[in-house]
């Protein structure tokens, strides 16, 4: 039976060579690169605060802050991405509605802007990328593949326990998040569906690190905190998406500009995002079944 250090620097080991091996992707821009290097990126940030226990605190803090730098980074472009996307799809699904000038001038609202500010955003991750602050991140994580500061202490403990452990607290706190969410204002609610779907994500995360130690229920718990993490995040997606909708339709009202189709996109998004929260109690419950 393998030790919880062992079984940690193997977790660590896989999670870093996803991370590395998107970098060439990234710098050439392709096709989802900068979204799999985030996640990436945010796997491994989850994974380090979730077993925690394990390492000597200050390096794995740093390694943390080095990691949460490089996901805002890769954050700004991949978020301009989706809202890119989503737009275009939202406005070829309703293109007949409106004129094509009007088409026109609301596509560049929408979707050129958010395109621009990914190129924008983009070039600050190759510069990042080029940069002395991450070759040292990449250096450190070159060490950290084999060779993690462990504590000694806890590292030679049980694998399977020790990782048991670790699901069962995450489980935890979104089992107390869950509940809280039924005593929180209306104005509070998206903010705290919001804490629960990164909570959601941290378990899986912390599941998917444990599948080989625990093995069937770490993979069965995980695919269940996928399910809530990934119907949450739609929503939170709509949500996003229709505010901006209406910012963006503010601002062609006061150029001048007809308001018709952001309303009816607007509308799809509220729309979309009141599917997606009728989803949400039964894929909370079935993950704390």
């Amino acid at each position: 039976m393998s030790t919880a250090g062992e079984a940690l620097v193997a977790a660590l080991r896989d999670d870093i060579d996803q991370l590395v091996a998107t970098e060439p992707q990234v710098r050439v821009d392709a096709p989802d690169s900068v979204h799999q290097m985030r996640v990436a990126t945010r796997r491994l940030r989850s994974v380090l605060r979730s077993y925690r226990g394990l390492l000597a605190r200050k390096p794995a803090a740093a390694l943390g802050g080095e990691l949460k730098w490089l996901a805002g980074l890769l954050g700004e472009a991949r978020d301009a991405e989706v809202r890119a996307d989503r737009f275009a799809t939202l406005l070829a699904e309703h293109a007949e509605h409106a004129a094509p000038a009007e088409l026109d001038a609301t596509t560049a609202r929408l979707v050129d802007t958010e395109l621009d500010r990914y190129r924008a955003a983009h070039d600050e991750v190759l510069a990042a990328l080029t940069s002395g602050r991450y070759r040292q991140l990449r250096d450190r994580l070159t060490e950290w593949r084999t060779d993690p500061p462990l504590r000694d202490s806890r590292a030679v403990a049980h694998a399977t326990k020790v990782f048991g452990d670790v699901l069962r607290h995450d489980l935890g706190r979104v089992e107390s998040l869950v509940h809280a969410e039924h005593t929180v204002a209306e104005t509070q609610r998206v903010e705290l569906l919001h804490d629960i779907r990164k909570s959601a994500k941290r378990l899986r995360y912390s599941c998917e690190a444990a599948r080989q130690t625990v093995g069937d229920p770490a993979a069965d718990l995980g695919k269940r905190a996928k399910k809530l993490q990934t119907v949450l995040g739609d929503h939170r997606d709509a949500v996003e998406s229709h505010e901006t909708i209406l910012g963006r339709a503010a601002d062609a009202a006061t150029h001048g500009e007809r308001a018709d189709l952001y309303e009816l996109l607007a509308a799809a998004e509220n729309a979309a995002a009141s599917r997606e929260l009728s989803r949400y109690p039964a894929t909370a419950a079935a993950l704390l079944e």
